[in-house]
């Protein structure tokens, strides 16, 4: 098993170009279900928390490679969707 927070330390990496989306922030879960849907990654929009526009990430679990000790890898299908756009 593994912890929100030991989630939280982990790069998110895209297999297909080695690009860093950032890390996860938060998870959208089905709670009636208790299945997690997507892992919600904060980039890197802001300089030290105070400029700029953050934006969120939604990555579908099913888009996951692995979970690795450093590193969660995820493939492309598609392009990942702002979190606002699925909370619409």
């Amino acid at each position: 098993m593994i912890s929100l927070t030991e989630l939280q330390i982990k790069d998110i990496i895209m297999v297909e170009d080695g690009k860093k989306l950032g890390n996860i922030t938060d998870l959208d879960i089905d709670v009636d279900k208790g299945k997690v849907l997507y892992l919600v990654v904060g980039t890197k929009g802001k300089v030290m928390g105070l400029f700029g526009k953050e934006e969120e990430l939604v990555i579908p679990w099913e888009n996951i490679v692995t979970i690795g000790s450093d590193v969660i890898l995820i493939k492309k299908n598609g392009q990942p969707k702002l979190f606002t756009e699925i909370n619409k």
